[in-house]
Parts: structure tokens; sequence; C-alpha cells
């Protein structure tokens, strides 16, 4: 499986609680749902709509998972929403217990052995391992050489600090784009693809 990060950032970099006021105050973070003014059916949502249709399973960090577990369910009927339910889902988590994993198809993965089973699950036949959100589990992702893709849906704001995925342990990482569409907000739908080294 190729392993697929999605996200909407901002221009500075911020990738934050993007769906919601409460979504993620960490650090006095003040602009939860900021992606909301720029989203767009057809090229932002097409974007989202391409990944999921790619995926054969889902990769969150607990704090992401437990948002989208918290949302998606009760949307059921919507044929998106329907997929985000039904696929398997795998959360990285060394706190949620067993009974908690409520969202149907969810496994967990514990931290210790996360990097070890996701590079299982990158080297079985399939379709994508798309991860969306968790700010935490990416930047090791990055650190780790694990990420085949990274489609950025880039938003025309600056938000002066937040989270973000980019790792800064001083590594140099060249990427490739390889798709890029533009939205009538100004948001750039971005897909990169590391570069082969040689």
């Amino acid at each position: 499986m190729r392993i697929v990060i999605s996200e909407f950032i901002s221009l500075d970099g911020v990738v934050q609680a993007p769906g919601g006021p409460e979504e993620d105050t960490d650090g006095g973070f003040a602009h939860g749902g900021w992606s909301h003014p720029f989203f767009d059916p057809e090229v932002v949502g097409g974007a989202f709509d391409d990944a999921l249709s790619k995926a054969e399973a889902l990769l969150f960090g607990r704090r992401t998972w437990q948002t989208m577990a918290g949302a998606w369910p009760e949307r059921a009927g919507d044929p998106f929403a329907d997929k985000m339910n039904a696929i398997a889902k795998y959360v990285v988590s060394d706190s949620l217990a067993e009974d908690e994993l409520t969202w149907e198809n969810t496994t967990r993965i514990t931290g210790d052995e996360a990097v070890a089973r996701i590079r299982e699950l990158r080297a079985t036949e399939g379709g994508d391992l798309v991860v969306m959100g968790s700010p935490t589990l990416v930047r090791t992702l990055l650190q780790e050489g694990l990420v085949d893709e990274l489609r950025l849906m880039v938003m025309p704001v600056l938000l002066g600090g937040g989270k973000t995925i980019f790792p800064d342990g001083g590594k140099l990482n060249s990427l490739e784009l390889v798709s890029t569409a533009i939205s009538p907000a100004g948001v750039h739908v971005c897909t990169y693809r590391p570069v082969t080294e040689g």
C-alpha cells in the first residue's frame, strides 16, 4: 500500500483544527474551523473524494481518530460518509482501550510498535493507506521516509502559529510536484511525491 497524506494546511504551514472551533485548542489555538471559508465541493471536496476512492484503509493519530469517530457515524446515508464508516481504519494510541474503538472497522496500533506495523502495512499489496490530520503521526512518517504521496490543500490564510506536519530535524527531503489544481477561493491542491534518489 502507498501511504498518502492528505491535509488542509495554511500558507504558514499550520494544520491544527481546520474542522471546528473546539477541535484542538492546544497551545491556546483560537482559529478552529479556519478552513471552512475556503472549502468548495468541486476542487477541495474532489481532492478528498479522489483520495478516499483510492484508499484501502485510513490511518490516524488518537486525537484525529476521536474527532472523526465523533462525527462520521452520525452522517450515515451520504456516500462519502458511508465509505468513511465502512473502510478499515487504524489508530495509533497507547491510551484508547479496545472497548473505546466504537468506530466501525477500527484497529488500534500501540505507539511502541507503530513504525514497524506501518512498515508492514505499507509492504502489503492493495490500495492506499490514507492519513488525514494527525500531525504528530505525519511528522513521524515523514522522518521515517514512509510517505509515498503528500496531498496538501494550501489555504490562502496565515494563522500565526499552531501544529505542523513538518519535522524540524534538519533532514533534507526533496519532493516533486505531480499535480496541482486551484479552486475559485484560491486553494492550491498540490500533490507531491518524494524524489527517487539516483
